[in-house]
């Protein structure tokens, strides 16, 4: 395994409630159905909303970047096990495959006002 890239992000849990609030096309717009049922099916939906938002930033850090970003081609999925797996489709799928990488491994963690992620891609070579 190698790791290609490196990405890290955090997002105010507060801010994210505020613009899910403000912005009610958000939802959709950003994140995937499977996203939207997990968080809000949560206590606190914006905290795990951030935490999915956070990830997403940091992939495309990890990523190096690209262009025609559209959120849902980075979506947070489940393993059975319940750890986040990194899903890719669309042009972060593209930038994935042309840099080698064939898998984002992702962690995050939320504390009492952020949600912070770390992503590292790497290959399976």
């Amino acid at each position: 395994m190698e790791i290609v890239g490196l990405g890290v992000d955090i997002c105010e849990i507060a801010r994210m409630e505020r613009a899910l609030g403000r912005h009610p096309t958000m939802r959709p717009r950003v994140f995937t159905p499977e996203e939207i049922a997990y968080c809000d099916g949560k206590a606190r939906p914006a905290e795990s909303y951030a935490g999915r938002f956070a990830a997403r930033e940091a992939v495309i850090k990890a990523l190096g970047g690209y262009r025609s970003k559209r959120w849902q081609d980075i979506s947070v999925t489940r393993h059975p096990s319940g750890a986040p797996i990194i899903a890719l489709t669309g042009n972060a799928k593209r930038r994935a495959d042309a840099l080698g990488i064939t898998r984002v491994l992702i962690t995050f963690t939320h504390e009492k006002t952020s949600a912070v992620a770390f992503a590292v891609g790497v290959t399976d070579g």
